[in-house]
């Protein structure tokens, strides 16, 4: 595909899945306190999605188009919301999953990760939203601890406070399936 008709066919992809988060339910109105702690007069729920099996498989298959365009041999996705995409993602994809831990299980084999890592591995991690990004961050520092590289961060929406920016300082490229204000146009 040309670069125009890539351009062409994300901004399709974007139309159908605002469509799908609407009709799922994903997008609410209301007071709510983000996991950032700001307060917000919407709220994204993409586990209303990700349990959705239409909207989940529409998010993979568009997670999967943009992953055909980066240099990546992992998904990975942060317990719990980035699980069910990354799976998802992993199987569309037809690559490797990693699941990263917020913490480290104090039983078994301890490990801050479910799946294998090395060194040379690329990346894609898996978000439901983002707003600052902190949380994503932290995942990323926990895998380059490893030697491996997360290189981008695809989003389900980018609530756009920050997260593109902060992102960016690490050296990740923050790749939005949509973005609120075109959600909530």
């Amino acid at each position: 595909m040309s670069k125009p008709e890539i351009e062409s066919e994300i901004e399709t992809q974007k139309q159908e899945l605002i469509a799908a988060l609407k009709a799922c339910g994903a997008v609410r109105y209301g007071d709510f306190t983000l996991a950032s702690g700001k307060k917000s007069k919407y709220y994204i729920d993409i586990k209303k999605a990700s349990t959705d099996p239409k909207t989940l498989k529409l998010i993979a298959r568009q997670a999967a188009f943009r992953i055909k365009q980066m240099d990546v041999n992992i998904v990975a996705g942060v317990e719990l919301g980035g699980v069910p995409l990354a799976t998802a993602v992993s199987m569309e994809a037809d690559l490797p999953l990693l699941i990263v831990r917020k913490a480290v299980k104090g039983y078994g084999t301890k490990s801050r990760f479910v799946g294998d890592i090395k060194p040379e591995d690329r990346l894609v991690m898996l978000e439901d939203v983002t707003t600052s990004g902190g949380s994503v961050r932290d995942a990323i520092e926990v895998v380059r601890e490893t030697g491996a590289n997360v290189k981008y961060v695809i989003t389900v929406v980018d609530r756009e406070e920050g997260a593109r920016e902060n992102l960016n300082e690490t050296g990740t490229e923050l790749v939005p399936l949509v973005s609120a204000g075109d959600l909530l146009k």
